[in-house]
């Protein structure tokens, strides 16, 4: 791939590792593709699994030199039901069938259900769906042990398979036993994101800094209906944002979730926080050398409408073709923002501004690199707010990062159209200038009188103080 699109390119790819990427040649190969951070799903890890794809990404950052940000995936409460008889598992329109907390072996008139907070969270009419919504019962009536339901959509039942509640909101914890081990393994060894699964409310995402000790930027994965109508409360609390569209699509009308989609990205935007669009985005590059037109305008859409990353899940981390599928996605990213209109559309979706000095900073940085013809607008951060602000404007120069902190850079690989390089620590302002000069020359990113506009913050070393703008000349 092109270095210089590489750089160009402002849409960052998260792809996921598996049994197809999992080895550091193979995640040196993925990144110099395009991919700009990693995902691991915990619900196909163990935790020596996620320590060990945790210590080969941190040994393909030294080797190829560039910070790599990792995104740890919890499961979350995935509800399932036992297992069922392969000779008596049709369930057909109008059948009765009940969910009940016996553990035998399940058959067409019942099935084991061992989340024992289900029987207290659903209500009389709601929607059960099974197996990826393949399966929809409705519900009649509930006893302290059994739901008996009536079945509005069969098919073949089939063991240990998913259920959704897209009605009710489960009495739980958002993590489970399982995710708060991982959660403890990500902390100890400096994981950059935490993405917690099945958010359904704001307490949700502050039990999780909690655990966390607020060292990980935590991203609330929105796939239940039950968290939209907390969308802006979680969007202020959390880091960043996915929008899980499988879970979602399954639980909502699948044709709202276009519409539900846009509202997510322009809602995270307006906070400043990075959002990410998964699932089967590239889906069938898991087994061919081509996408789908309809693959292709559905990756060209969430970069139309502002998204911070994109994502590949089985497609990288189980697919024939990993990295091809990572160079597909750069490809489509990059042709889509080189359209004419792009950045016109970009700055028609902001309708609101949060009335902070950091966001006038950053609006201010924007106009007047535009009014210079900055090639760059460069952020000193060390917390990573201020490029994160900068992206949340969405100019149309590169933002240039500069932070002493690896930590930071690896947290901004997911902040759209940010590049972030690491310059030591400088405790004066005009040194701090002075080097970050020097950087910008190195870079190759501007030339001999180029203006560049500088922002960052004062006093320095102290979190979200956004205050500053500059305009200097490179000589």
């Amino acid at each position: 791939m092109n270095n210089r699109e590489f750089i160009e390119r402002k849409t960052k790819i998260l792809a996921t590792l598996g049994p197809s990427s999992n080895t550091i040649k193979k995640i040196i190969e993925l990144s110099k593709a395009g991919a700009n951070a990693f995902r691991l799903n915990c619900s196909h890890l163990n935790e020596k699994d996620l320590e060990e794809y945790i210590y080969k990404i941190r040994r393909a950052e030294i080797i190829i030199k560039k910070p790599i940000g990792i995104l740890v995936d919890l499961q979350g409460p995935k509800i399932r039901i036992g297992n069922v008889s392969n000779n008596q598992n049709i369930l057909k329109k109008g059948d009765i069938f009940v969910l009940d907390n016996i553990k035998e072996t399940g058959n067409n008139k019942r099935v084991y259900l061992s989340n024992k907070k289900i029987f207290n969270s659903v209500k009389k009419g709601h929607l059960i769906l099974i197996d990826d919504g393949n399966i929809h019962l409705k519900i009649t009536s509930i006893t302290k042990n059994a739901i008996r339901t009536k079945v509005l959509q069969g098919g073949i039942l089939k063991s240990n398979k998913g259920l959704n509640l897209p009605q009710s909101e489960l009495k739980t914890s958002a993590l489970s036993s399982s995710d708060k081990k991982f959660v403890k393994i990500a902390s100890n060894l400096n994981v950059d994101w935490i993405a917690l699964s099945f958010v359904q409310k704001p307490l949700d995402i502050k039990e999780l800094k909690k655990l966390c000790d607020n060292k990980i930027s935590v991203m609330a994965k929105i796939e239940k209906p039950s968290a939209l109508k907390y969308i802006n409360e979680i969007c202020q609390i959390a880091d960043g944002i996915m929008i899980a569209r499988g879970d979602l699509g399954v639980e909502l009308p699948i044709e709202t979730v276009p519409g539900w989609q846009k509202k997510i990205i322009r809602t995270s935007r307006v906070n400043g926080k990075p959002v990410v669009v998964s699932t089967q985005m590239l889906e069938s590059m898991t087994s061919s050398l081509t996408p789908t037109r309809a693959e292709v305008s559905d990756v060209a859409n969430a970069v139309f409408e502002g998204a911070d990353a994109i994502m590949l899940s089985a497609e990288s981390a189980s697919g024939s073709y990993p990295v091809e599928t990572v160079k597909m996605m750069h490809k489509i990213a990059y042709s889509t923002e080189n359209e004419k209109n792009y950045n016109k559309i970009l700055a028609n979706q902001i309708e609101q501004t949060p009335n902070t000095t950091p966001d006038a900073i950053a609006a201010a940085a924007k106009s007047l690199a535009d009014d210079l013809s900055s090639p760059i607008i460069v952020c000193y951060t060390e917390s990573g707010s201020t490029g994160i602000k900068v992206s949340r404007v969405r100019p149309t120069q590169t933002i240039l990062t500069i932070t002493p902190i690896i930590e930071t850079a690896r947290k901004l690989s997911l902040a759209w159209g940010v590049l972030c390089f690491l310059q030591k620590d400088e405790k004066n302002l005009e040194k701090m200038i002075e080097s970050t000069k020097i950087t910008v020359k190195k870079s190759g990113l501007a030339d001999i009188g180029d203006k560049v506009v500088i922002t960052a913050g004062l006093p320095l070393k102290v979190e979200g103080t956004t205050n500053l703008i500059r305009v200097t000349s490179i000589k």
